[in-house]
Parts: C-alpha cells; structure tokens; sequence
C-alpha cells in the first residue's frame, strides 16, 4: 500500500526530471513511479502523468507507434486537472507538446519555479 512520504517523492520527482531532461525515458519512468508509489492520493495522478508522458517518449523514439499513441492519451488525461503548473513544472507547457505529439520532451521537463 502507498505511503505519503514527501522525501521520497521530492527525491524521486527530481530525479525523474533530470533523467528526462537526458533523454534518459526508462530510467526517469521508474523515477516518476517511485514518486507515484509514495505520494498522496491528491498527487498520483500527477506523477502517474508524468510515468506516461515519459513512456511515450520512449516508445516513440523506439518507433512503436501504437503505444507510444496510448501513453500519450493517459498523459494527457491524468495530468490535465494539474495544469497550468504543479510542482514548479509547467504542465501547460508539457500537454501543449504532448497534444502535438513532440517526441523529444526534455525542454518541457523543467522546473520553472520552485
């Protein structure tokens, strides 16, 4: 059962960030569920967006075009209610890329204030 431990959240939501911001999709997926498992229940969906949002950019960019269209769509949907921003992180600016179907996210991957 998840816990809410903003520590680990914190930690594990940073570290997704900045292993998307490599390009690093998997490892910054198992970053963002980290952060998923341990928040509460007013922010899974927001960092269940962001597993989904990254899992996209890795299907497309390893042409799977079918699944990378469905993680698209839950993205979408699970972080649109967090918009314009959530975190520092401009999640207007990320469902922009995601409806226009960008593969590459890492410039909408970034804390804009904190």
């Amino acid at each position: 059962m998840p816990t809410n431990d903003d520590s680990t959240v914190l930690g594990d939501y940073k570290r997704g960030l900045a292993l998307a911001r490599e390009g690093e999709w998997f490892a910054a997926h198992e970053a963002f569920e980290g952060a998923w498992r341990a928040a509460g229940p007013g922010e899974r969906d927001f960092f269940q967006g962001l597993v989904h949002a990254v899992v996209f950019a890795y299907q497309t960019a390893r042409g799977r075009s079918i699944g990378a269209a469905r993680q698209r769509a839950k993205a979408l949907r699970r972080l649109g209610p967090y918009a314009p921003a959530h975190r520092g992180l401009d999640v207007g600016r990320l469902l922009a890329a995601l409806e226009r179907a960008e593969a590459d996210l890492r410039e909408h991957l970034v804390e804009r204030d904190a």
